[in-house]
């Protein structure tokens, strides 16, 4: 008896039954409840007069898709329809339906007239309404025609959800995807997005087996540098990079990364790896690589990790600027500091130079030749 007790008490009371209009008419999504018949007729005729592609038949004068919607009639509608239309009754709705369907939904209310032409029973669209009040609505459609009515199509019930808040943040996400993207491809530097996960992972291997000195290693081990760099995996690169290295287009040049990234390349990218053995995840340098003609490429790189990819360096953007004009430019000053610009020999900056260099690491000893050559003014200040 107790147990009994117990489990009337835990039954809820009767949920009283509502009506299928009210129902109808308490669904928190818009509701249409229309008649299809008239279209059904017109579909008959055309199959009778020979149309067989209704979207060709379509297309080719928009006013036979006009004619479609003409044929179709609400019979209803929820009151979430009229709030979201902003429509004071059915009638209202209905005088006002010009002010709704139209401007770019004429291409995907063919497709719905489609698909109901190909037999379908259902028929789904993505597209644009309006309200009376002259708002955009982007809208989710969904039609069915009702269990009964296959033959004549006289109850079509279609359903409505508001999807405009998620379109407009699709489309702003969408905006500024084309924004990055185009900073990306067109910036005046080189972009390199990489993948160095691999790189992480031998240097977790590292960590594991107890290597500390990690310079060291590498002084020991130069073909872990050359593993690391055959590890990295290029994901993408921007126009600019195309340009500065010679390459017809990004697949050729991410075929050919080993003439890229070669010689002189690897101690600088050794002194990367300590970098980031030392958890320097944001640095530069200045480093050497290759064109696809062989042309050397003085560069300054500047690595860093993506936000959020901190532990696994699957994300990574390196940014090059060539800086080959300016090392020739610092040579040709530093040649010009240490040689005669006319005969090009060197001067005596150079042999000060030189003479502190043998005084600190020698060879010695040091043998000195001094020579007397008889009217060199007069040669110079009359030939030059």
């Amino acid at each position: 008896m107790q147990n009994e007790s117990s489990l009337a008490r835990s039954v809820p009371a009767s949920i009283p039954a509502l009506s299928e209009q009210e129902t109808f008419d308490l669904t928190p999504v818009s509701l249409w409840k229309e008649d299809y018949s008239g279209l059904k007729r017109l579909f008959d005729q055309w199959r009778a007069d020979g149309v067989t592609d209704l979207r060709s038949y379509l297309t080719v004068d928009p006013s036979r898709a006009q004619a479609c919607a003409m044929q179709i009639r609400v019979v209803d509608v929820n009151r979430r329809t009229l709030e979201w239309y902003e429509a004071r009754d059915l009638a209202h709705l209905v005088a006002n339906l010009d002010k709704i369907f139209r401007d770019d939904m004429l291409d995907t209310f063919i497709d719905e007239m489609v698909q109901l032409w190909n037999g379908g029973t259902t028929f789904s669209s993505y597209t644009v309404n309006y309200t009376l009040g002259g708002k955009r609505l982007d809208i989710q459609l969904s039609g069915r025609i009702m269990p009964g009515s296959e033959e004549s199509w006289d109850y079509v019930l279609l359903a409505i959800e508001n999807v405009t808040e998620r379109e407009t943040a699709r489309k702003k996400l969408s905006r500024s995807e084309n924004y990055a993207r185009g900073l990306f491809e067109y910036s005046p530097i080189s972009l390199w997005v990489e993948d160095f996960s691999a790189v992480k992972r031998l240097f977790d291997d590292l960590h594991r087996i107890g290597i500390t000195d990690f310079r060291t290693f590498t002084d020991v081990h130069p073909e872990f540098v050359e593993r690391c760099m055959q590890e990295i995996r290029v994901i993408d690169v921007n126009l600019q990079t195309l340009s500065m290295f010679a390459a017809p287009d990004k697949a050729t040049l991410l075929s050919r990364l080993s003439d890229v990234f070669r010689d002189d390349m690897r101690p600088h990218f050794n002194e990367q790896l300590i970098e980031l053995w030392n958890g320097n995840l944001l640095h530069h340098r200045e480093v050497v690589n290759y064109s696809l003609t062989g042309e050397t490429l003085h560069v300054h790189l500047q690595f860093s990790v993506f936000p959020g990819h901190e532990k696994n360096w699957d994300l990574v953007l390196v940014a090059l600027t060539d800086i080959t004009a300016r090392k020739k430019a610092e040579a040709y000053l530093e040649f010009l500091g240490k040689h005669d610009e006319l005969t090009k020999l060197h001067n005596r900056a150079y042999m000060v130079d030189e003479l502190n260099r043998l005084e600190r690491k020698g060879p010695f000893p040091v043998s000195v030749i001094v020579a007397d050559l008889n009217g060199l003014k007069d040669v110079n200040d009359e030939l030059g």
